[in-house]
């Protein structure tokens, strides 16, 4: 375990004006409260609080936060409250430490809607203060470096966290080196096999090639020497998993992929870099396709480097990086180069760029008002994708995720351009909305007054912002049809008991069925969350029950015996006028069938369960429900006038549901009430007839058949 002194000594080094004091109070505070507690291993409990507190200050982090390492656990574990932690170390560390407690108590491996909520709690908590976590990740890393104390089902939850939540967090903090570490260990718990399989092979082929980093270093070296540049060369083999990961996307062996070994190039200045790379290009062979220059372009987290892939010794693919030192240390400690110190002053790296904003920028993009599910996807979709950098026409740049499209670019202009494009030119040329965008490329974006955003734009865009703006507009637009269609609905409930649909009979209604008010119980109709016949009923009790008055059942269909009942089959709806058949059920019941419905096929070696059954014309129940698809277009008033149509003929729809939604046209299941055979063949000419019905058929689905054997 690091000692107190150690502790101090580490701080000490890159911070000589700490607070020695308040750090070594903080060590026996939080030795004293975690006394008497161990962790899985055996070992004290507060060598893990130590751990990470010695793991931040390698990160030359302020006191506060060293202060809130040792800390992190006591207002949780222990009985220290809120107030003694303040009390003794300050308002800023108190508040640092129920931040890191908050986060701990989330539980990011729950269910997905329950994950979903809590991720958006974790980046309130980033958004107010960052160090909370980058404490909380140095926490799961040293956590994750001693996990084989756990038992296995802990190990492989915390490792699915880790690899799902976690290091793709340090990595969009640009803390790339503990995403890599993080990483790495989760892998060795999930698939411990293929890691180790990994590892044989580098060994196997370091005994083939002897050390081939040491000679492409030394090669390297002399070039970079001979163009007069001082540099300092990094080379090393890649991680397992980012090996596995690059095995899986292009589905190859490990003997093919070639490029298993990264150089880091670091050089004084700016103008170096871009020297080391004509250096490195004049003596090897640039592969096509492989060159980013995130000095120019740099990523949102102040990521800045050249990144090259070159045809090295014995035509090996090696992967090198170009950056200044300060570069570098921005590169490798992500968010955390906000709070080092040096000399005891806190260092100002230019490069740095406070990973802050884009937190804040999520948060107020995704307010309250968003639901959780759509919150975690605009949040993963910003922290797993790589980036591409696209120009306006002029010369502005825009940053999109990998496999962004001109819709993504318009949104990522401004939402109410997003929401009125209709086309787009990359370099001049036209070309469809789904294409997907390449670095450097210029993008001009067509608009027009009119458009609103389509439903399939949702399957083509890739950035959480667009998807956001598309769901809204989406949602706006379904609540006017809805609102549109279900006074429509209304309309036609209320005609069948002789009544108008006015404002105040529909105000009234909807104060006696407890709705806030109008439109929303007009878009609950439309949407079939609500019956007319409910609409009705909540003021004309009377006449809806006389409307809906049923004959005695027995005497609807004949052949069945006195103690016998029957329902209709749900697969094919038989109604008045067709030719049935009934089948026994378990108990004393029927299941009436079309005669020629293709269940049957089912019972044709128990000829026992067959029942000769037929309407008794006259005497049936006045009402029955069909199911209808309708295949219409997506046009103003067309859904109205098809609701009004089928109110022509005396018909009532008890239910609606939208199938599919394209941008020219619907496809909707319709549940029409009618009386017979008859009345089903009237509604269905007049559908037919209609210039907006592209198809119109009559449900009859063996799936939804309702028999029990």
């Amino acid at each position: 375990m690091t000692t107190k002194d150690d502790l101090i000594d580490l701080v000490r080094a890159y911070n000589p004006r700490t607070n020695e004091n308040l750090i070594r109070t903080a060590f026996d505070f939080g030795e004293q409260m975690h006394d008497g507690q161990f962790r899985h291993s055996g070992e004290p409990y507060f060598t893990h609080p130590v751990a990470v507190a010695a793991m931040l200050a390698e990160q030359h982090m302020d006191d506060a936060t060293i202060i809130t390492a040792l800390l992190h656990d006591t207002i949780e574990d222990t009985k220290a409250s809120y107030t003694d932690v303040a009390k003794r170390f300050g308002d800023e560390v108190a508040e640092l430490v129920d931040g890191v407690t908050k986060l701990t108590n989330l539980q990011l491996n729950s269910t997905q809607t329950k994950q979903a909520e809590n991720f958006r709690k974790l980046f309130m908590a980033m958004s107010k203060d960052l160090r909370v976590i980058l404490v909380k990740l140095s926490d799961r890393l040293h956590n994750m470096r001693t996990i084989k104390a756990m038992r296995h089902e802990k190990q492989v939850q915390k490792a699915r966290e880790t690899m799902d939540i976690y290091a793709p967090l340090a990595g969009r903090m640009g803390m790339q080196w503990m995403r890599e570490e993080l990483e790495d260990l989760a892998f060795k718990v999930l698939n411990s096999e293929a890691r180790n399989s990994i590892i044989r092979r580098f060994i196997t082929l370091q005994k083939e090639t002897g050390d081939v980093i040491a000679q492409i270093t030394g090669d390297m070296r002399v070039e970079l020497s001979e163009a007069g540049i001082d540099a300092q060369i990094l080379g090393r083999a890649k991680k397992p998993y980012s090996v596995w990961r690059k095995m899986q996307e292009k589905d190859i062996g490990f003997s093919r992929l070639s490029d298993i070994y990264g150089f880091r190039i670091l050089v004084e200045n700016e103008a170096d870099c871009y020297r080391a790379l004509g250096a490195i290009h004049q003596r090897w062979r640039a592969v096509p396709g492989r060159f980013k220059d995130y000095i120019s372009q740099p990523k949102t987290n102040g990521y800045r480097s050249i990144h090259t892939t070159v045809s090295g010794r014995d035509g090996k693919r090696v992967e090198v990086q170009i950056r200044t030192h300060q570069m570098h240390e921005v590169a490798e400690v992500g968010v955390a180069a906000h709070w080092s110190y040096r000399d005891g002053l806190r260092v100002e790296n230019p490069f740095a760029v406070d990973p802050a904003k884009w937190v804040n920028s999520l948060t107020e993009r995704l307010g309250a008002d968003h639901d959780h599910d759509e919150f975690l996807e605009v949040v993963k979709l910003e922290m797993y994708q790589d980036q591409v950098f696209c120009f306006t026409p002029k010369g502005d740049v825009i940053k999109l995720p990998r496999g962004a499209t001109p819709i993504d670019f318009a949104y990522a202009i401004h939402t109410r351009i997003g929401s009125k494009i209709v086309g787009a030119k990359v370099d001049h040329i036209r070309v469809p909305l789904w294409t997907r965008l390449k670095n450097g490329q210029s993008v001009e974006i067509i608009t027009a007054e009119g458009q609103t955003p389509q439903t399939t734009w949702i399957d083509i865009v890739v950035t959480g912002r667009a998807k956001a703006a598309i769901r809204k507009a989406l949602r706006l637009e379904d609540r006017e049809r809805m609102i549109k269609l279900g006074r429509e609905l209304a309309r036609v409930g209320f005609s069948h008991v002789n009544k108008r649909a006015t404002d105040k009979a529909l105000s009234t209604a909807a104060n006696a069925l407890a709705i806030s008010d109008t439109d929303e119980m007009l878009a609950r109709l439309g949407s079939a969350e609500l019956s007319a016949d409910q609409v009705v009923h909540a003021i004309y009790p009377e006449l809806a029950e006389k409307t809906g008055e049923k004959v005695d059942k027995k005497k609807a269909v004949i052949g069945l015996s006195e103690d016998q009942s029957y329902m209709r089959s749900n697969c094919c709806q038989p109604v008045p006028g067709e030719r049935i058949v009934g089948i026994t059920r378990k108990g004393k019941g029927v299941t009436v069938h079309t005669i020629d419905c293709r269940v049957l096929a089912k019972y044709e070696d128990h000829p026992s369960r067959w029942v000769d059954l037929h309407w008794n014309s006259g005497t049936h129940a006045p009402v029955y429900t069909v199911s209808v698809e309708l295949t219409i277009s997506n046009d103003a008033g067309v859904l109205g006038r098809i609701c009004t149509l089928i109110g022509e003929q005396n018909a009532n729809i008890s239910d609606l549901k939208f199938l599919d939604r394209k941008p020219d046209f619907f496809k909707v299941k319709v549940d029409v009430d009618l009386s017979d055979i008859q009345h089903l063949y009237r509604i269905l000419k007049a559908l037919e007839a209609d210039t907006d019905v592209a198809e119109v058929t009559r449900i009859r689905d063996p799936e939804r058949a309702n028999e029990t054997n």
